[in-house]
């Protein structure tokens, strides 16, 4: 399940660190999959890849915004 742009903006700094942790979890846990022969769906891999670049981007939006 991907998450839309405006939800992530709707975020705090503090729920946007959270959901990159456990996106970052999530894409360890689908890489070990891959890697034992385990994973269904590849797709998923590249689905959580945007996801994270995502929240970055809005991330570094707010700290250049707070920067200002």
């Amino acid at each position: 399940m991907s998450t839309q742009i405006n939800d992530i903006r709707e975020l705090s700094v503090q729920e946007l660190s959270t959901r990159l942790r456990e996106l970052k979890q999530e894409a360890l846990t689908l890489r070990l999959q891959q890697a034992t022969g385990q994973l269904e769906n590849t797709a998923r891999i590249k689905a959580i890849r945007r996801e994270v670049a995502r929240v970055n981007t809005v991330l570094t939006e707010l700290r250049t915004k707070a920067a200002k």
